[in-house]
């Protein structure tokens, strides 16, 4: 129908009212799949994909990335929170044609229900699975997209854009690497370009906080977590010229802050941190390292917003499905031993083997896993893996980034990051986007910009200004020229951590690594106080 082999359009229909969201503009739901196969596991897959087509159409294409282990069609509403400024506006309601995908597997595959909380991660045991999980299904859904819009439109798209948070991050900044001629603009927040090694990172944490407390849940109450927050802001707050609630020059702060400043002188209470866990969080932010001392991962910054419940609800506690464990501790273990490990690491699908899993974890057998190929055999089935995690997972030029095709393309790239995401470690992203300007001759800013956000959990949330319209930034700037000095950040207005003395319509610049917003003088809770400097 479309053009396109092994592509099958299951459904076109005008959009119905959904409740669920506020009005949105007349358009075509479109529905369907590619790629249909059998795995070398012997389960069924595909590509999985919902387009939204407006009836108003710019003429300009986005590939809605998608976050977690994927496995399910998020709707194709380019409805990335952080743009919401302004009220509800997500890309289909500006005229935007927008593609989603399942990324190449469902987490509702019925075969799988007896593997509990390992079947979102169960395709990890076919290969073709992991690299469409990894970088395939963006291509295929690139040509895909492009041509039902040519089929519904009569023309193609004159722009192309992708864009995502997370694991969403990771698959513009892979496509921007592998395929950069694929789209005009990429949008990459939160981004876990290293992923499997972010995962290792979850090892690390577990095995950390069990020496405070052999259940981690109870390593860090959510008191001692603000009292960590706070002692950060009180030693960093200023160092922009402004005390509130912000700790701009994340840098400067990482020389300034002390965590042991915090660290009780005899008793443990709710105003000091215990010896133990003074040492357990510094290791933690330290990173992970094997017995050479050889870094895994990254270090980490410490921020303001490490009291959110964002932080909490991944590091240490808070998912109640899952006995209260953090998601670091059972969807990050589950990921690490299904997809990242080669050959797959068979886990059962509780929480406490998820965190046993983590626990047990060995950082000189077991780490290497994620830089392995091999073959296994698996109910019956040998199983060849010829890519490592962190080949399918990671830009081939992450260690040493130039994005020479993306620059003789003509594409932009604009990448966020919180610098309180308990994910991802800002300090990665900053040293790529160092090295990346380091290997260009200082000219990275000319194709790609990276932005810190203060106080930003992962993707969104926390004590910040952590709205910002990313979308309409790059749009400027692959087509108009106008490249962002700064992007004006504000205040969600359903964020309930926001500080009590904050405006309601507190703004921030967002400004260019290595840039911070100083105080300047004037209204302390407008963006137009403070200089990029």
């Amino acid at each position: 129908m479309i053009g396109l082999p092994n592509v099958v359009i299951d459904s076109s229909s005008a959009a119905t009212e959904d409740k669920s969201l506020p009005p949105l503009p007349p358009h075509c739901v479109v529905r369907g799949k590619a790629n249909q196969r059998v795995g070398a596991d012997g389960k069924p897959y595909a590509i999985r994909f919902e387009m939204r087509l407006p009836t108003d159409w710019n003429g300009r294409f986005l590939h809605q990335v998608n976050g977690g282990n994927e496995g399910v069609v998020v709707p194709a509403l380019g409805d990335a929170r952080n743009l919401q400024a302004t009220g509800y506006n997500p890309a289909v309601a500006r005229g935007f044609a927008v593609l989603s995908s399942d990324g190449g597997h469902t987490d509702k595959d019925p075969t799988n229900a007896d593997k509990g909380l390992t079947a979102g991660s169960a395709f990890g045991l076919d290969p073709q699975a992991r690299r469409d999980y990894g970088y395939a299904s963006d291509t295929t859904m690139a040509a895909v997209g492009k041509a039902v819009i040519a089929k519904f439109y009569g023309a193609g798209p004159q722009r192309s854009y992708m864009f995502g948070c997370s694991n969403g991050g990771r698959h513009a900044m892979v496509t921007a690497s592998r395929t950069p001629e694929q789209y005009d603009g990429y949008v990459a927040i939160a981004p876990g370009f290293n992923l499997p090694k972010a995962a290792v990172q979850h090892a690390w944490d577990v095995q950390s906080f069990r020496t405070i407390n052999p259940d981690i849940r109870k390593s860090f109450s959510a008191a001692d977590m603000t009292l960590v927050a706070n002692g950060v802001l009180k030693a960093c707050d200023r160092l922009d010229g402004l005390a509130d609630g912000l700790v701009s020059d994340v840098r400067a702060c990482q020389k300034t802050f002390d965590l042991s400043s915090l660290q009780c002188a005899g008793d443990k209470t709710d105003q000091c941190l215990s010896p133990t866990q003074v040492t357990a969080l510094k290791r933690a932010f330290a990173g992970p390292v094997n017995r050479k001392g050889e870094a895994l991962y990254s270090d980490w910054s410490f921020d303001g917003g490490m009291g959110a419940k964002n932080w909490r609800g991944w590091k240490v506690e808070g998912i109640p499905a899952w006995d209260g464990y953090p998601v670091i501790a059972v969807m990050g273990a589950a990921s690490l031993s299904h997809i990242f490990t080669t050959p797959p690491t068979p886990v059962a699908g509780t929480p406490t083997a998820l965190v046993d899993f983590l626990a047990n974890f060995d950082f000189d057998r077991d780490a290497p896993k994620i830089h392995a190929k091999g073959s296994a055999t698996i109910d019956g089935r040998r199983i060849d893996y010829t890519e490592s995690a962190m080949e399918f997972m990671t830009p081939p030029d992450a260690a040493n980034p130039t994005l020479a095709g993306l620059k003789a393309a003509g594409g932009k790239m604009i990448v966020v990051h919180g610098q309180s995401d308990a994910v991802f470690s800002i300090n990665d992203t900053a040293r790529w986007y160092e090295a990346l300007n380091a290997n260009t001759n200082g000219d990275a800013a000319a194709f790609a910009r990276f932005f810190a956000v203060p106080g930003m959990s992962h993707c969104r949330g926390g004590p910040a200004t952590d709205t910002f319209d990313a979308l309409a930034a790059i749009v400027d700037w692959a087509e108009r020229g106008k490249a962002p000095d700064r992007i004006i950040a504000t205040v969600s207005e359903k964020n309930d951590e926001l500080p009590a003395d904050w405006s309601k319509t507190r703004t921030r610049p967002l400004c260019v690594w290595p840039k911070v917003p100083r105080y300047v003088g004037g209204d302390p809770e407008t963006a137009e106080s403070f200089d990029c400097q």
